[in-house]
């Protein structure tokens, strides 16, 4: 018996300087239903943090000691 040892098949990575991320698909007959629900959970958890803190933003704003006394 030879003791071959297997081809190294990691890939090699090289570091990427644009940042960008390529996201490829893969076709299924059914969608992974709790994926699909955790990401959509995700972002509509995103959406509500971001809206709270444009929110609290607009609060402080409104709310500045130096404006009040414009009135």
């Amino acid at each position: 018996m030879s003791m071959r040892s297997k081809p190294n098949r990691r890939r090699t990575t090289t570091p990427r300087r644009d940042g960008k991320i390529v996201v490829r698909g893969v076709q299924r007959d059914r969608p992974d239903l709790r994926k699909l629900s955790r990401a959509v959970i995700a972002m509509t958890q995103a959406e509500a943090e971001r809206e709270a803190q444009a929110q609290q933003e607009h609060k402080g704003i409104e709310r500045r000691p130096e404006d009040s006394t414009d009135e």
